[in-house]
């Protein structure tokens, strides 16, 4: 069962389509990558499906509810969330501090959290779960602009969790990652729960064929290819649009 479909979508910029009718089912639970060339449309995609973006033409679809006139918060509300490519961070915050705000914001406590954190154990305990979970506990009461850049995407990925997602969108969690900081980022996307749907953008194709279980290839804004792994890294289609090219989003 799809969990989050697109129909006939489009992102138009004056004469230039940066996204032409994609037409996309997501199942509940996948583990989805979406790959493309440089200036495919990628992120233009996770930007409508988001709603930092509104379509030019088509839907968007969650679970068959349609949401394409709906604001970011209203779909974080529906169980949305998503990374940048550039981390969007309170740097003078904590780990912890920050994991807090946004599991009392989900809760409907926002800046109260503060005063009432110590009363709702709830919020305490799931903070501290999502520290661990996201290999941030060695690091939890340091200030995010100290932190190594991995650390730094891992807290903007438990971040995201800490909104309980039924769909998550990573866009290039690895990218600017240096090599001795990528196991616990990698480790980390791995062990997400299998309810949580992931849409994973990367540029990093050992990352792709090792995360994802179906991928959808985008060029120029349109859907090429999409289908399992095997399938796509033999489709003689992919091999030429990449033959020569690094990949980015």
């Amino acid at each position: 069962m799809a969990i989050l479909e697109t129909i006939g979508l489009a992102k138009r910029f004056g004469g230039i389509a940066a996204v032409a009718d994609v037409t996309l089912a997501i199942e509940k639970g996948a583990r989805h990558a979406l790959i493309g060339p440089n200036g495919a449309g990628k992120t233009t995609v996770i930007n409508l499906l988001g709603g930092v973006l509104k379509p030019s033409a088509g839907r968007i679809l969650l679970e068959g509810r349609d949401i394409t006139a709906l604001d970011r918060h209203q779909r974080v509300r529906l169980g949305m969330a998503r990374t940048f490519q550039i981390n969007q961070l309170f740097l003078d915050l904590t780990p912890l501090e920050a994991i807090v705000l946004a599991v009392s914001e989900r809760l409907g406590f926002g800046f109260d959290c503060w005063r009432l954190v110590g009363r709702k154990g709830a919020v305490a305990d799931e903070a501290a779960d999502i520290v661990e979970r996201f290999r941030l506990a060695d690091v939890m009461h340091e200030r995010t602009a100290i932190l190594p850049y991995g650390k730094q995407r891992l807290l903007e990925i438990a971040l995201a969790f800490a909104c309980r997602p039924r769909v998550l969108f990573l866009d290039e969690p690895a990218a600017g990652v240096p090599e001795a900081e990528r196991h616990e980022l990698l480790a980390s996307i791995a062990a997400l729960p299998a309810d949580v749907t992931v849409l994973l953008i990367e540029h990093d194709m050992d990352l792709v064929f090792s995360f994802a279980d179906r991928i959808s290839v985008l060029v120029n804004g349109a859907l090429f290819v999409d289908g399992a792994p095997d399938a796509v890294a033999r489709d003689p289609r992919v091999k030429a649009v990449y033959l020569g090219e690094e990949l980015d989003a």
